[in-house]
């Protein structure tokens, strides 16, 4: 749940995105801490750091991970209960792959199975999408999304996401492989 600001930092291209959103402990008790540790908006910190130690030869890829894990952020004044609150319990994949062609495969998969779960299991039609340059998940090549339509107020709602991350979070973590 918590990350020192050292190890966020790696990520600052990627923070760059979230940092409206990190949440900071200064305090412990009445004292001062003297480093501030953030509270995690995201898992990349976590992942990636063990998929270095995981992933040695072409014979670990790909690997596949899902993981459920709470994230804080701090994005809006006013959260909303059942729609979004600022600590919520996060669905993630994470995998590796040994090229781009098999990782975007991967990504239009999950976002398949995502819109059937919605369809199939909880009887939501949701419309399949890619998120605009300025929408996708920091530090993604591109972000593909399911849009769910809310009838009381003619709005719609992110619903599940997938994103291509290319090697953006494996050049920062030093994931690398022999073939």
């Amino acid at each position: 749940m918590f990350v020192s600001q050292d190890k966020l930092e790696k990520e600052k291209d990627h923070l760059e995105g979230f940092s409206p959103e990190v949440a900071w402990v200064t305090k412990s008790g009445q004292s001062e801490m003297e480093q501030p540790i953030a509270i995690r908006p995201t898992s990349e910190t976590i992942m990636y750091p063990a998929f270095a130690k995981w992933i040695q030869s072409h014979r670990d890829l790909p690997l596949k991970i899902n993981q459920w894990s709470n994230v804080v952020r701090w994005e809006f004044k006013h959260p909303t209960p059942f729609i979004r609150t600022r600590e919520f319990l996060w669905q993630e994949g994470h995998t590796a792959h040994v090229d781009e062609a098999d990782a975007t495969k991967q990504v239009m998969n999950i976002l398949e199975f995502y819109a059937q779960c919605y369809e199939e299991l909880l009887a939501v039609p949701v419309v399949r999408g890619k998120k605009s340059k300025d929408e996708t998940f920091a530090g993604a090549f591109f972000t593909t999304t399911t849009e769910i339509y809310v009838p009381v107020s003619g709005r719609g709602i992110q619903g599940a996401t997938s994103h291509m991350l290319g090697t953006n979070f494996a050049k920062m973590f030093d994931v690398w492989y022999l073939d």
